[in-house]
This record gives C-alpha cells, sequence and structure tokens, in this order.
C-alpha cells in the first residue's frame, strides 16, 4: 500500500502537532483524485438531532479526531498495520443538517453513498446511534441486500416510536432499517443490553423478529471467546455491518455519553471481543454516542478512537484477504 496514506510521523510532528485528523491519517475529501485509491475512509458524521436525554454525540468525531493522535501504526495481537494494509484515509465529515432530521438523514446517506461509490468502506464515528440508518441504508443499497450486524450496546435500539408517534430517534434505528428490509433480524447479534425498560415486553419485538440478544448477564456468564463463537455463527458468511454504541462499556470508563447504563463490560472486554471477529464480512462499522460535554478528562472519546483502530483492522483484514 501506498506510503501516501500513512499516518502523520513523529519527526517533526510530535502527536500533540499538527492539524488533527483521524488516526493522523492524511486528509482526502472524497472529491479529492487521490479518494479513487482508498479502500478505507475513516469519516466523522456530526449529528445528534435523534438524541432523547443527554445531547453532544455532534461534537464526538471532533473530540475523538483529537483523542485517536496517540494511536500507533501496528496492531500487537494481529501482528499488522492496518495502514498498510491497506489504504486509509480521514475524509472529513459528511453533510449534516442540524434543523431538520429527515433532511440530515438524507445527507448523510449521500456523504456515505460517495463513499461507496468509490469502493471505500466507511468506518464512522458519530454522532448519535440514528446515523447508523442511512449508512445502513446506502450499504445495502451498494451490496443489493439486507446486511447482517454485530451491535455492541446497553440498548436495542428496537423502540417503535417516542413522544407520540415519532418514529426516529437514536432508540429506534435498526427498527426501521428492519422494517425497510435492509437489515436482516435473523443475523443480527447486539452483545450487553441491559438497563431498566419502558414496558415488560420491551424486547418483545425483535426477539419475535429472530434478533440474537446477548444480555449483559448472558455476556458475564458466556464470557467473551463464547459471545465471539456465537457472533460468527449468528452472521455466517454474508455481508455484515458492525455498529459500537460506547454505552455498552460501563460508564465508569465511558461517562462521556448520552444514555449510560451501569453494569457493563470494560473496554478490554470490548477490544477481546471485537479482536475475536476476524473471518466476518464485514463492509463498514460505526462508533457512536461518544459527548463530549460528559467527557470532561476525553477518556471516552480516547475509547472510542481505540474501538475505531479495532475496526478499521477488521476492515484492512478483509482489504488484505
Amino acid at each position: 500500500m501506498s506510503d501516501e496514506f500513512k499516518p502523520l510521523g513523529l519527526n517533526p510532528w510530535p502527536r500533540f502537532a499538527s492539524i488533527a485528523t483521524f488516526m493522523r491519517l492524511p486528509h482526502v475529501p472524497v472529491d479529492d483524485p487521490r479518494a479513487d485509491r482508498l479502500d478505507i475512509g475513516l469519516i466523522g458524521v456530526p449529528y445528534d438531532g435523534g438524541t432523547t436525554y443527554r445531547t453532544g454525540p455532534r461534537h464526538g468525531p471532533r473530540q475523538i479526531r483529537d483523542q485517536s493522535a496517540i494511536i500507533r501504526l501496528f496492531h500487537r495481537v494481529h501482528g499488522f498495520s492496518p495502514f498498510l494494509a491497506a489504504n486509509c484515509a480521514d475524509m472529513g465529515d459528511t453533510p449534516v443538517n442540524p434543523a431538520d432530521l429527515p433532511d440530515a438523514l438524507q445527507r448523510i446517506e449521500g456523504g456515505i453513498t460517495a463513499l461507496l461509490n468509490k469502493n471505500i468502506m466507511p468506518m464512522v464515528a458519530g454522532g448519535d446511534h440514528l446515523i447508523s440508518l442511512p449508512i445502513l441504508r446506502a450499504l445495502a443499497q451498494t451490496h443489493g441486500g439486507p446486511l447482517g450486524m454485530v451491535h455492541f450496546d446497553s440498548h436495542t435500539d428496537l423502540y417503535d416510536e417516542y413522544f407520540g408517534g415519532f418514529k426516529y430517534t437514536h432508540g429506534t434505528p435498526f427498527r426501521r432499517a428492519i422494517e425497510e428490509g435492509i437489515l436482516d433480524p435473523k443475523r443480527t447479534i447486539q452483545i450487553g443490553i441491559r438497563g431498566s425498560m419502558y414496558a415488560v415486553d420491551d424486547h418483545a419485538w425483535g426477539l419475535e423478529q429472530g434478533v440474537r440478544m446477548i444480555f449483559i448477564e448472558d455476556f458475564f456468564e458466556m464470557g467473551a471467546d463464547k459471545v465471539i463463537a456465537e457472533a460468527k455463527r449468528v452472521v455466517g458468511t454474508g455481508k455484515t455491518y458492525l455498529s459500537f454504541d460506547v454505552d455498552g462499556i460501563d460508564p465508569t470508563y465511558t461517562p462521556g455519553t448520552g444514555t449510560p447504563e451501569i453494569g457493563g463490560y470494560t473496554p478490554a472486554d470490548a477490544q477481546r471481543m471485537l479482536r475475536g471477529l476476524t473471518g466476518i464480512d464485514f463492509v463498514g462499522g460505526d462508533v457512536v454516542e461518544v459527548s463530549p460535554p460528559f467527557d470532561m478528562s476525553g477518556g471516552t472519546a480516547l475509547v472510542a478512537a481505540n474501538l475505531m483502530f479495532e475496526i478499521t483492522c477488521l476492515l484492512a483484514l478483509r482489504v488484505k484477504k
């Protein structure tokens, strides 16, 4: 792969210097001629019009860029560099409209479609979890059918509506995606579900559709290795998306998020699970719900940057293959 797309070196710029990009990669907008040679595009979606509790994820991509300066060239466990196996770049942010939700969804979908039209796999930093819906729309259109999904979260995001009939929030994207036929519920696994519920049957609809839910109690009983095996069984060999809400991790480690739920797994658990997902045919991924106003130390964004690195490695392994 070209040295042109390697992260910025330490000489002459230390990690705290120069313009912030994801993992110190070059900034290559989608209309730049160099974009034609990219394999993976790291891109922000600074949108939080779907939040229902604590706002702020619109600022997530910028803070994740800052915290990602610590990411180095090689992954120790995988024993390779995603930046040498694949041409990667920071492609900026998709267009958004903070004043008009339907228009924002269209703009986000268009921004992702622009990457896909150049055969670039999207690695997305959110933004709230509603952004996954337009991303899935773009991916399903490109790949010709519904996708499977590995979903890390404390919430299912399969609710039907909020506030008396409003259908589009960060709690509804995967309900809409299943209804639209762009997400295959029988090839969807959700890991870490927990917290109080609106009603005793909150999870019934998703289970009826065939979604595999691993509640947090199941995770602690099964352990990471069995969860990895179950994820691979559920998604099979088909095209698959990976979505990681940082509130899947215990808020001790990720307090900077909109809807924190206690009792989750650790960042080390998350790393172990992600590292075990090799061999799945991933076509894109996201890390969402980092809310800088509640992340004074930057620790949540630091976790998110490292999760992005783990997922970028999984995407790069598909390129390397």
